[in-house]
C-alpha cells in the first residue's frame, strides 16, 4: 500500500501600501518575496510542464497577498526594485573581479536576478495569472485563507466578524481564480469549535490544524495524523504530520541548518561601505539587507566561508531524496494499521523556500522529482485531492489549537499585544450596527463610508500585527497600523452616525486601502 504525501505551502503578506510615499520599508517585504520565493517557485512549476513531472502542490494564496500581487502601483514599483537589483549586480561583478570566489558568486546573481526580472516581465507582472493557469492546468490547488489573516478564534465571540472574514475570503476567491474555493487555511493554524460552524457554512469542505489540534480531538482519531477527521458540520481538518515538520523548520537538525547552505544574515548592505550600498537600502538611512549574500552558514561564529552554489544545489538534491525516501518508510510502517493509503500533510510558509532558506525552491523540486520516480511507494496528491478519493472518515471535533510558541494562540494575545483585542471588539460591536442601520438602503456616500468603516476594521484584525509586536521586529510600524485603521473605522463610523459623510476623506482612504472593492457589508448582520 503506498501512501500519499501532500505539501501545502501558505504564501501570504499582510496588506502593505503606501502611495503616499514615494519608497517604504516595510513594501520591502512583498518584493524580496516576489524576487526570492514567489517567481522561483512559479519557474519551478512551469519546468515540471515542460519535463512533463507531475507535480502536484497544494497553495495557499491570501486576500492580501494576492491584491498586492495585482495592485498597479506596488508592481510598477517591484519592477523597479528588480531594475536595482539587476543593477547592483552589475556593480557586484565588477567589484569582485579580483576576488574569483566570491565573483562566480556575483556572476550567478547578476544572471538569476536578470532572468527573474525577465519573467516578472514576461507575464504582464501578474503572478496571480500565472498561479491561476497552474491551477487550471492541474498542476497545483489553490485554497484561500480569512480575508485578512484575523485569528479566527479570537473572533469567536462575534459572528457578525467571523463570517465576514470568511465570506469576504470566499468572494475575493472566486473573483480571481473563477472557482469557489474547496480548502481554507486558517491563519496561524488556529482553530476552536466555536468557529466550526461558519466554516461550513462558507461552504468550505477542508482545512488543517497542528498535529496536537488532531490528536487530542474528540474521540481520538483512531489513524492520529494520518487520514483527517470529519467535524459535526461536515468539514475534514487534516493534521500536521510533526516528523515532515521537523525535518523543515527545525534550526537543530533540520535540512536548511546545514553549513553547505547560504547564509540568510550575512549581507553586503551590513558588510559593505555604506555610501556604495545606500542606494540599494530599503531606507537609505540606516543599514539593512539587499539580498547579496556570499557566503555559506559554515558553523556559528561570525567567521563564514564563501558560498559554493553548485555545492548547495546538490545538497539540496541530497536532502530531497532523503525526505522522499524517510517519506515512504513513514507510510510503509503505519499503512498496515489504515484501511487506506495514510496521507502526510506538511504544511509550510511558502517564504521559508527561497527567502529564508534559499535552496528551498530547488529543495521542493528535488522532492516532487524523487516522489515521481517512486511512484508506486508515494503519491504526491493535495488535500482536495484526498476527499475526492476516500469521501468517508471518522467524525471527530478537532482540539483547541494552534501552531507557533505554546500551541494555544500565545503569540497573538500576550503582555505585549493584548491591548488589541478590545479596541477590536468595541469596533465590531460598532460596526455591526451600523451594518444593520444603513446596509442596502442608505444613500450612495453612506454606502462607501460603510464599507469603507468594514475594508479598516479586516485590515485592524489582521495577525500579523500582534505576531510582529510579539517578536519585536517593527514594533512601532504593527502598533499604527492598528491604532491607524481603528480610528478610521471609528470616524467614518461617526460620519455615518451623524449622517455627514466626509467624502473627500472616504476618496482618499478607498484609493489608500484599497482592498476587497466588492466589500458586502450586509456580511456584518450576523444573528448574535
Amino acid at each position: 500500500m503506498r501512501g500519499y504525501l501532500s505539501l501545502v505551502l501558505h504564501a501570504h503578506l499582510p496588506f502593505v501600501r503606501h502611495p503616499e510615499h514615494p519608497r517604504f520599508l516595510e513594501e520591502m517585504w512583498l518584493f524580496e518575496a516576489v524576487v526570492e520565493t514567489y517567481i522561483p517557485l512559479l519557474r519551478m512549476i512551469d519546468q515540471w510542464r515542460a519535463d512533463g513531472v507531475p507535480g502536484r502542490l497544494c497553495f495557499t494564496l491570501t486576500p492580501t497577498l494576492a491584491t498586492m500581487l495585482q495592485d498597479p502601483l506596488l508592481q510598477e514599483r517591484c519592477a523597479r526594485h528588480m531594475d536595482a537589483l539587476v543593477d547592483l549586480a552589475e556593480k557586484e561583478e565588477l567589484r569582485t573581479i579580483l576576488d574569483p570566489p566570491l565573483n562566480r558568486v556575483a556572476a550567478f546573481y547578476k544572471e538569476r536576478l536578470s532572468t527573474i526580472r525577465d519573467y516578472y516581465s514576461h507575464c504582464g507582472r501578474d503572478l496571480v495569472r500565472r498561479f491561476r493557469r497552474a491551477q487550471d492546468l492541474g498542476q497545483i490547488e489553490i485554497i484561500t485563507c480569512a480575508a485578512t489573516h484575523a485569528v479566527l478564534p479570537l473572533l469567536a465571540d462575534d459572528p457578525a466578524s467571523l463570517k465576514a472574514q470568511l465570506l469576504m475570503a470566499r468572494d475575493d476567491y472566486a473573483a480571481r481564480f473563477g472557482r469557489s474555493p474547496q480548502g481554507i487555511w486558517l491563519p496561524e493554524c488556529a482553530f476552536d469549535a466555536r468557529i466550526e460552524p461558519a466554516l461550513a457554512e462558507a461552504g468550505f469542505r477542508w482545512f488543517l490544524v497542528d498535529t496536537h489540534g488532531l490528536l487530542h480531538a474528540h474521540p481520538r482519531p483512531r489513524f492520529k495524523t494520518f487520514a483527517p477527521v470529519f467535524t459535526p458540520a461536515g468539514v475534514a481538518a487534516f493534521g500536521r504530520d510533526s516528523e515532515s515538520a521537523r525535518r523543515v523548520w527545525s534550526r537543530h537538525g533540520g535540512y536548511p541548518g546545514d553549513y553547505r547552505y547560504r547564509e540568510f544574515y550575512r549581507d553586503i548592505g551590513f558588510d559593505l561601505d555604506f555610501e556604495y550600498v545606500r542606494a540599494h537600502l530599503a531606507a537609505p538611512d540606516q543599514r539593512g539587507f539587499t539580498g547579496f549574500k556570499y557566503h555559506r552558514i559554515t558553523g556559528p561564529g561570525p567567521d563564514k566561508e564563501v558560498y559554493d552554489r553548485a555545492a548547495a544545489l546538490a545538497l539540496a538534491a541530497t536532502h530531497a531524496r532523503h525526505f522522499v525516501e524517510a517519506r515512504a518508510s513513514q507510510c510503509a510502517a503505519v499503512g498496515g494499521a489504515l484501511d487506506r493509503p495514510p496521507i502526510l500533510a506538511c504544511p509550510y510558509d511558502a517564504e521559508l523556500f527561497g527567502h529564508w532558506w534559499f535552496e528551498g525552491p530547488e529543495f521542493l523540486d528535488g522532492v516532487v522529482r524523487a516522489a515521481a520516480e517512486r511512484g508506486d511507494t508515494i503519491l504526491m496528491i493535495t488535500p482536495g485531492d484526498y476527499l475526492r478519493a476516500h469521501p468517508v472518515n471518522q467524525a471527530a471535533m478537532p482540539a483547541d489549537s494552534s501552531w507557533g510558541e505554546g500551541g494555544h494562540l500565545r503569540v497573538w494575545l500576550n503582555e505585549k499585544n493584548h491591548w488589541i483585542l478590545p479596541r477590536l471588539r468595541a469596533a465590531q460591536d460598532r460596526l455591526r450596527v451600523a451594518a444593520n442601520q444603513f446596509a442596502g438602503s442608505s444613500p450612495a456616500w453612506e454606502q462607501r463610508a460603510l464599507r469603507q468603516a468594514g475594508r479598516e476594521l479586516l485590515l485592524a484584525q489582521a495577525s500579523d500585527w500582534p505576531f510582529i509586536l510579539r517578536t519585536g521586529t517593527s514594533p512601532e510600524y504593527a502598533r499604527s497600523r492598528v491604532l491607524n485603521h481603528l480610528e478610521n473605522c471609528g470616524a467614518l463610523l461617526g460620519q455615518l452616525e451623524d449622517h455627514q459623510p466626509d467624502t473627500a476623506a472616504i476618496l482618499a482612504l478607498e484609493q489608500r486601502n484599497n482592498i476587497f472593492p466588492d466589500l458586502n457589508p450586509a456580511y456584518w448582520r450576523a444573528k448574535t
